[in-house]
């Protein structure tokens, strides 16, 4: 059974408190839990937590990222922590501290080299996962967003049954066999009652280098009735942008670049924060 009085979803999740298998670590106070989430690989989830991460950190909140793509960690890239390592002491794990203060936890920082790849049945991996959550010493957090793996299988069921979601960030692309799949995501979260704040939609389009049109790869249609259709509403349309592709190197951008992702995640975090606080 768990304990609810030490939860970060008291009072707002749909688990019965004597059948709920969500165990608290008591060194770790966690207000919100976001899964970031889209059924599909490769549409820039990861990209996309790490953006929302580091909008939320700018903001003075205490964040921090746990990488629940076990077979595919990209965290640590995106983070530019490539060579840090997590250490365990009497039983817990000390999540890896970025430059910004952001804390990160993911399996490459427990392996000697980041190119050996994880060869694990489903029940391995989703108890990887729920160690990320009990024995990892995250500490006082206002955020933890978890970057989820593609899918609704054992891992994906594993976080929402033993973890305390606050809700979900869906990230799509444009095309329709995309959005078909995302939307097997979604329906997961309506089974499970957990709440889906909204869609980000990356990859939505190319801008002109030379007179900033927007270039639209797929019609604005099928975007409006698979939002209409789910009943959700768009946080953000993000273009397929360099700046989002070298996120990892953030601290050599210029004015403009910083400027740019500044414009996307700003509104994007403000629609975020006041669905979550709602």
């Amino acid at each position: 059974m768990s304990n609810c009085n030490s939860c970060p979803s008291k009072g707002s999740c749909q688990k019965n408190s004597e059948t709920c298998g969500v165990t608290n670590n008591p060194n770790n106070h966690i207000k919100q839990v976001i899964a970031v989430m889209s059924g599909k690989g490769g549409v820039g989830k990861s990209s996309c937590t790490v953006l929302l991460a580091k909008e939320l950190r700018k903001r003075g909140l205490e964040v921090g990222i746990m990488d629940a793509d076990i077979t595919g960690p990209s965290i640590p890239r995106l983070m530019n922590e490539v060579k840090a390592k997590a250490y365990g002491t009497n039983d817990a794990i000390e999540p890896v501290v970025d430059k910004d203060g952001i804390k990160l936890m993911s399996l490459n920082f427990l392996m000697e080299d980041e190119n050996q790849p994880v060869i694990w049945r489903g029940p391995i991996v989703a108890n990887a996962v729920k160690q990320f959550w009990s024995d990892v010493i995250w500490g006082d957090l206002d955020y933890l967003l978890i970057d989820m793996p593609p899918g609704t299988g054992d891992v994906a069921l594993t976080i929402m049954q033993s973890m305390p979601i606050s809700g979900v960030v869906m990230v799509s692309t444009p095309q329709p066999m995309v959005s078909m799949i995302v939307s097997k995501a979604i329906n997961m979260c309506k089974q499970m009652n957990i709440p889906v704040f909204g869609v980000i939609e990356n990859m939505s389009y190319v801008r002109c280098p030379d007179c900033g049109k927007q270039i639209k790869l797929y019609h604005n249609d099928d975007t409006a009735a698979f939002l209409k259709n789910n009943g959700l509403c768009l946080l953000q349309e993000l273009p397929m942008m360099e700046s989002v592709a070298m996120i990892h190197k953030d601290d050599d951008f210029d004015a403009a670049q910083q400027a740019m992702i500044d414009d996307f995640m700003k509104p994007c975090v403000d629609r975020l924060l006041e669905l979550v606080n709602s």
